[in-house]
């Protein structure tokens, strides 16, 4: 081993301290790219799987009831690969131990072979027995929600008459990975549930012997969807077709595709900045390290070495140090990648996990680290090259520092001697504060953008469940009822006060821009649901035009005053054109609203609601929903808090769950940065504080003269922090939104106060870490350093 290798070991084991937390720091800015790429490339890939494997369609086609030779004429379709008709139909489920019934999507299945399109994962139990009308399966997520096992019996209310059915099965499917009853965003295991039944036994229950109402379709590789589409909706329109829409408008895999989108723009977003701020802090640690070793450098050159070959050992203390840490970071990151990527697969309920890792992460990380530290000690080696190993080896020529002698003068009166030592040292090197000032300021930002991004996730609740929609429960109806539905309700005691709404499937275009939707038809002055502007206050339903989600028109590529065509997709199916009168701001979903009476006579339809919101007496709570039980036109009953905590579970197994790993990286980042600014200024006063020690200081005023600039430091950079942290609380915000949830921005008070604890934590932290060491400095060999 060459000498300047001894001397890179020696030099590692006296900055161990200072090394591992750079390379901390280094490692979860990397870890974090690691992690999301491994997790973003395992879910897609997982999904595509599992889509391939249980053969998923391309195309859905509902319809009211279709002859089956209407599939031979679908088959025939250019580009069609294989065609399956089935039968679905909506159900209602009693629960033991519930009042409410539970809301359930009926499925039908070949009887004497294995559906062509849309296959089940068997997870337990067995399949259907061919001729048996009272088996079926059930969705596993549902049956673990509810604690049910193969064998027990299952009562449904389908198409107005109750059965009886024993539960052979549960299953998963590419499907229903995203399940939610129709006409709502929030999904709940336990509120929802798919049963899968013989195809003639589901015929009778629902009358469509002979027929199906709803068509899957398989493309051929190559095909034009559009193309498909169009023709599907040609020979479908005749039986009551509600439009053929492709599987990326299926709304489980519409959801499923926002948040791997949501989690594709965080990852974008989020790991640079993270890994930015770390190089930044490597860029200036490794910089003032190689200041502080100048007459180290100048002595190996006067022992004969080359510039090329000093400038070589440095950068191999700067490549172990950064490259120990991105190594750490990928191995870290690839963990908590199978760990996250495990939670998703249960959350988004996968029956199996392909883990792919993308090596271009691995690249990235090490490589930016890399970069970032030779920057931080080239620039210095340059300028210590220049020199030769003489002046190298001596001080550099102290700075003038005459022109801050009449500040000093001023404070000299009434300033005791060590916070004068401090200020002048703040003064004299403007340059190297600054740059602690930025790093911690930095870090700041860093805690200030999570701290706001965790409550942004509050917020979005509270203003949701609690600002935008004041109900107590959501009431939807089997079909769209006449108005005197809201009278029947309004005598039920315990009612207090009921507001309808009319939804309307449809699809919105702009130009060659769409969306699969719908329209909520509300009340002038809506009270209960509204639609609010930024102020949250209630937008007031036009009389003519329609109102979109701020999120939805920039979708649709649409401003106010512009217009809109409405292809509605049910009942006349008529298209229609549509002024846009304002955007609204919403946190859930995308809607569009219409003035109720307005849209239904558009419509043609005078006088319809598709559902009430109300507002109840919690006391007749349960005798309200005997009633709602025993109301044939009631397809179901959505309580407001039981919503609220579905979609809280969500927000917190989701993708939002990886804001507090990103909560936890920013802490350990800012803490590393702190750190980092105490050691390098303990190394480089050690020589002046053992000076002190000596003349007379005690350890206390030693340590007040050290870590009193840090303080001030941090002190300055709190503010600076808490502006950067403003904006960057924007960008991350933006990376976590999706077209189904958008994430508000809440700068509080007590989110900025929430980061500055947790700055001056890690400063009080580090600052007695540093203590430590001054306290156990060795005056002799400190005070032995060369002049």
């Amino acid at each position: 081993m060459s000498p300047l290798d001894r001397k890179l070991l020696r030099d590692l084991m006296r900055i161990k301290g200072q090394a591992t937390a750079i390379g901390v720091v280094v490692a979860v800015g990397v870890m974090l790219l690691v992690m999301q790429s491994g997790l973003l490339n395992s879910l897609e890939e997982t999904r595509r799987a599992y889509y391939e494997r249980y053969r998923l369609a391309d195309v859905f086609a509902p319809v009211t009831r279709a002859p089956l030779d209407v599939l031979d004429d679908i088959a025939a379709i250019p580009g069609v690969s294989s065609v399956e008709g089935r039968i679905t139909g909506g159900a209602l489920i009693d629960v033991e131990g519930q009042i409410l019934p539970v809301r359930a999507q009926a499925v039908s299945l070949p009887e004497f072979r294995a559906p062509k399109l849309n296959d089940l994962f068997l997870s337990n139990g067995r399949t259907l027995t061919p001729g048996r009308s009272n088996e079926v399966i059930v969705l596993k997520s549902f049956a673990d929600a509810q604690g049910l096992k193969p064998g027990d019996t299952l009562s449904a209310t389908m198409n107005g008459a109750r059965r009886s059915f024993q539960i052979v099965g549960f299953a998963q499917s590419p499907e229903f990975l995203y399940t939610t009853p129709p006409g709502e965003l929030v999904p709940d295991e336990a509120r929802f549930a798919v049963i899968w039944m013989n195809a003639n036994a589901l015929a009778a229950a629902y009358d469509v012997e002979g027929a199906f109402n709803e068509a899957l379709v398989a493309l051929e590789r190559g095909a034009s969807l559009p193309a498909v589409l169009d023709a599907v909706d040609r020979l479908i329109d005749p039986y009551g077709g509600r439009g053929a829409y492709g599987v990326a408008d299926q709304f489980s895999n519409r959801f499923i595709s926002e948040e791997i989108n949501g989690l594709r723009a965080s990852s974008v977003v989020v790991p640079p900045i993270f890994l930015a701020v770390a190089a930044f802090l490597l860029n200036i640690v490794v910089s003032r390290m190689v200041t502080a070793e100048r007459q180290q450098i100048g002595l190996i050159k006067a022992f004969g070495y080359s510039n090329l070959e000093v400038g070589a050992h440095y950068f191999k203390l700067v490549l172990t140090i950064a490259a120990g840490g991105a190594l750490a970071g990928s191995g870290l990151g690839v963990l908590a990648g199978r760990a996250l990527a495990g939670i998703y697969q249960v959350y988004y309920k996968f029956p199996f996990l392909v883990f792919q890792l993308d090596p271009a992460a691995f690249v990235t990380g090490v490589t930016v680290s890399i970069l970032a530290a030779s920057a931080g000690g080239i620039f210095v080696l340059r300028q210590v090259f220049a020199l030769t190993p003489a002046v190298a080896m001596r001080p550099p020529a102290p700075a003038d520092y005459s022109r801050s002698g009449a500040l000093t003068n001023t404070l000299k009166s009434f300033l005791d001697q060590p916070t004068r030592m401090v200020l002048r040292r703040i003064m004299r090197q403007p340059r190297r504060v600054f740059g602690a000032v930025i790093s911690i300021a930095a870090g700041m930002a860093l805690s200030v953008s999570m701290v706001s991004l965790l409550a942004g996730f509050d917020r979005m609740l509270e203003q949701t469940f609690s600002i935008i929609d004041r109900s107590d429960l959501l009431l939807s109806f089997v079909q769209p009822m006449p108005e005197r539905t809201l009278f029947e309700l309004r005598q039920l005691e315990g009612v207090i006060e009921v507001e309808p709404v009319r939804i309307v499937p449809a699809v919105l275009r702009n130009g060659r821009q769409s969306y699969r939707g719908g329209v909520n038809g509300l009340i002038d002055k809506p009270r209960l649901n509204r639609a609010v502007d930024a102020n949250m206050r209630t937008i007031e339903m036009p009389g003519d035009g329609i109102i979109l989600a701020r999120q939805l028109a920039e979708i649709l590529d649409i401003s106010p005053g512009e217009t809109l065509t409405l292809d509605v997709l049910e009942g006349r199916r008529p298209r229609l054109e549509v002024p846009v009168a304002g955007t609204a701001d919403t946190l859930l979903g995308s809607p569009a609203f219409m003035q109720i009476d307005r849209l239904n006579r558009t419509l043609g339809e005078p006088g319809r609601i598709s559902a009430a919101y109300l507002r109840i007496d919690a006391a007749q709570g349960d005798a309200l929903f005997r009633a709602f039980r025993d109301m044939p036109m009631v397809a179901g009953v959505t309580l407001k808090k039981d919503a609220r905590a579905a979609f809280k579970k969500i927000m917190d197994s989701g993708a939002g769950a990886t804001r507090f790993i990103m909560a936890a990286v920013a802490a350990i980042i800012t803490f590393g940065i702190v750190y980092n600014s105490a050691r390098i200024s303990f190394s480089e006063q050690a020589r002046d504080l053992a000076s002190l020690r000596v003349i007379g200081f005690t350890r206390g005023e030693t340590a007040y003269v050290l870590l009193g600039e840090l303080a001030v430091i941090v002190m300055v950079a709190l503010p600076l922090g808490i502006l950067i942290g403003r904006y960057l609380s924007y960008l991350i915000a933006r990376g976590f939104s999706t077209d189904l949830y958008q994430i508000p921005i809440s700068t509080s008070p007590a989110s900025y106060g929430y980061a500055a604890v947790a700055v001056l934590l890690a400063a009080l932290a580090s600052g007695w870490l540093v203590k430590r060491d001054i306290d156990r400095v060795d005056l002799v060999a400190t005070l032995k350093t060369r002049e």
